[in-house]
C-alpha cells in the first residue's frame, strides 16, 4: 500500500492529512486495491453505488450513453483523482454513467460509508476527511456546469471554442494541452467528428487557434 502513497497524497480526500498518519487511515477504511486492463468497466451504468474510487495509475473515463447508443464523455481521470463519490454519498440504486479503463489502470476503492461514519476509534481524520470530501463535490459540481455550459451552446464552433476558453482559463495560458484526443473531445463535445474537424479548420484559417494534437493556442 505504501507504494501508492505519492499518488495518494495528491488526492482531494486526503488534503490536510499527514503522510505518516495514512496507513493507519486506510486500513480503517478498509481500502482495497484492484486492477483493470484497457477498456474494463470499473464501474458500471446501472449498478448501485457503494464505492468511492481514486486512480492510482493509468486512466479512465466517465462515459455515458444515450437512448441511440451516442456515447459522451462526462469527465476524464488521471491519477490522484476520485470518482463514483457524488453516487455513493447520495446511495444511488442505479448509476447513471460507467467509469472505463483508457489504460491498463490501478483503483483503490474505499466504501464511503466508512467515510461518512465515524469509527469506534473515533480517528481524528474522519471530519478532515468529510470536509475534504463536501469541498470536492462542490467542485465537481462547478465542473458540471461548466460541461453543461459547453454542451448547451448551439453551434460546434461555440461548443468548441467555450470548452477551449475553459482550458485557457484553466491553465491560466493561452497555449495548454486538453486530456482529449480528436474522437474524445468530439464525444464530450457531443458533437460529430467530422463536424469537429471541419470547425478546427476553419478556426486555424481565420487565425483564431493553431493546434497540434492534443496541444491548442488560443488567439482571442
Amino acid at each position: 500500500m505504501k507504494k501508492y502513497f505519492d499518488v495518494l497524497m495528491g488526492c482531494p480526500l486526503f488534503a490536510g492529512i499527514a503522510e505518516k498518519d495514512l496507513f493507519t487511515m486506510l486500513t480503517c477504511l478498509g481500502a482495497k486495491v484492484e486492477r483493470f486492463d484497457k477498456k474494463y468497466t470499473i464501474m458500471g451504468e446501472g449498478n448501485p453505488a457503494k464505492y468511492i474510487g481514486i486512480l492510482l495509475s493509468g486512466s479512465a473515463q466517465i462515459i455515458q450513453y444515450d437512448f441511440y447508443g451516442n456515447k459522451s464523455i462526462l469527465s476524464n481521470i488521471a491519477p490522484s483523482d476520485m470518482f463514483g463519490e457524488a453516487f455513493a454519498c447520495a446511495e444511488t440504486s442505479a448509476i447513471p454513467v460507467s467509469v472505463i479503463a483508457g489504460d491498463a489502470s490501478e483503483v483503490m476503492l474505499i466504501d464511503c460509508t466508512h467515510i461518512l461514519h465515524t469509527c469506534e476509534n473515533h480517528c481524528g481524520f474522519h471530519q478532515q476527511m468529510i470536509f475534504n470530501l463536501m469541498r470536492d463535490l462542490a467542485t465537481k459540481t462547478i465542473l458540471f456546469h461548466q460541461k453543461i455550459d459547453v454542451t448547451g451552446k448551439r453551434t460546434t464552433r461555440d461548443k468548441l471554442l467555450t470548452y477551449l476558453k475553459y482550458q485557457a482559463a484553466r491553465a491560466g495560458s493561452q497555449s495548454f494541452d486538453i486530456p482529449f484526443n480528436r474522437q474524445e473531445l468530439a464525444d464530450y463535445l457531443e458533437v460529430d467528428r467530422s463536424g469537429l474537424s471541419v470547425e478546427i479548420s476553419k478556426l486555424r484559417r481565420e487565425g483564431i487557434l493553431e493546434s497540434e494534437k492534443n496541444h491548442f493556442d488560443l488567439f482571442l
